[in-house]
């Protein structure tokens, strides 16, 4: 089924070419689509970032230097990850705010545009960053009572996980309020919607591994989706919207709008997933989630007992994974082929939806947004 949307492709009178067609790396697409938008989206968040409040908490994280404490990854990736590009999620507003254009119905509002994008919809594309960091932020917290006496010592664990929270709460007040200078409670209500699905996504994320030797889920792919959609879609497909009502454009827009943002974030959640099993580059053996959509759909094709037997016989003294032995086993069956072609039509979708936009250089990166997130080696 997804092969042949695959090989179908996407071909609209805008033009836009099948993801077959193949397109330039993620780097050079972010770079691309960020002229078009006016400025670095990786500078989105800088104005609450140097905020007096935020650097005493950079100054306080410093203590947790010569730890292992995921709180400093986090703030490292701020600085240094440029492969993930943790700002997407804002870049994709303003595209898609610049690709819709001026709505007929509000011509009035045509003053606040630079570069094509109304000052609401940059301040939403910010809010969207924020939230997102919150989130990331709140995830580093650790259990204290998994550490290792290699991880650091148990006060500044302890106090990394109080920063974790301090400061993940401070980022979402600051979102929180911004949201509501926007005056429009129909945003209001998507975007406190989207946080509700974090929520939700993260929690059934953590549910099942709290469990005592619980290595995988027992769920499919369409359960999988589901919680992927709460913890990684909902906030941009939502935040895409939203940036449609600030333009006060139609119900179909919208909705073009979110369908955008929900499958090109799943088409890269599943890129993400599969590069593990698609890397060339090592015969390290690379550790990845169990729960990641190749384990998920080679589970569904072998079945839940025989997956279970793969996973023991993987393991060595003190349950210890090789994750190398289930990586081969993975790539041996049908999961990471299936996931590829998930991935792709998810990016079909995405690429359908963009079909709505009138042609423009704003339509043409989102579309090579989605070319980045289903290419592989």
């Amino acid at each position: 089924m997804w092969g042949a949307l695959l090989r179908r492709g996407v071909r609209g009178a805008g033009g836009l070419r099948c993801l077959s067609s193949g397109g330039p790396p993620w780097s050079q697409v972010v770079s691309e689509a960020e002229k078009i938008v006016g400025y670095p989206t990786s500078f989105m968040s800088l104005r609450c970032l140097l905020s007096d409040e935020l650097s005493n908490i950079a100054m306080q994280v410093r203590k947790l230097v010569g730890t292992k404490h995921p709180l400093l990854d986090t703030a490292r990736g701020f600085v240094y990850d440029s492969r993930n590009n943790l700002q997407m999620r804002g870049l994709v507003i303003l595209l898609i705010s610049k690709a819709a254009g001026p709505s007929t119905a509000e011509l009035s509002f045509q003053h606040d545009m630079v570069s094509g994008i109304y000052s609401s919809q940059r301040s939403l594309a910010e809010i969207t960053e924020l939230i997102h960091t919150a989130f990331l932020v709140h995830r580093g917290i650790v259990n204290i009572g998994e550490l290792k006496s290699c991880d650091g010592p148990l006060k500044d664990m302890q106090f990394g996980n109080k920063m974790a929270v301090l400061s993940g709460d401070f980022l979402l007040a600051n979102a929180c309020t911004s949201l509501a200078q926007l005056q429009n409670t129909k945003v209001v209500e998507l975007i406190s919607s989207a946080i509700g699905d974090l929520v939700q996504g993260i929690y059934y994320e953590n549910s099942k591994s709290s469990e005592e030797n619980c290595l995988t889920d027992d769920i499919g792919i369409s359960r999988w989706k589901e919680q992927v959609f709460l913890s990684h879609s909902a906030l941009l497909a939502k935040s895409c919207q939203a940036a449609m009502e600030l333009a006060k454009h139609s119900a179909e827009i919208q909705d073009m709008a979110f369908q955008y943002g929900k499958h090109m974030s799943m088409s890269h959640k599943l890129h993400l997933d599969l590069q593990p099993f698609v890397k060339e580059t090592s015969s390290d053996s690379i550790a990845f989630s169990l729960n990641s959509a190749p384990a998920i759909l080679h589970q569904e094709f072998r079945g839940r007992e025989a997956w279970l037997k793969q996973i023991r016989e993987a393991q060595g003294k003190g349950n210890i994974v090789d994750y190398k032995k289930l990586q081969e086993a993975i790539k041996a069956g049908k999961g990471v082929t299936s996931a590829i072609d998930l991935c792709r039509c998810h990016g079909n979708r995405a690429l359908a939806a963009l079909e709505r936009f009138p042609p423009s250089e704003a339509r043409d990166a989102l579309a090579n947004i989605v070319y980045a997130a289903t290419r592989f080696p």
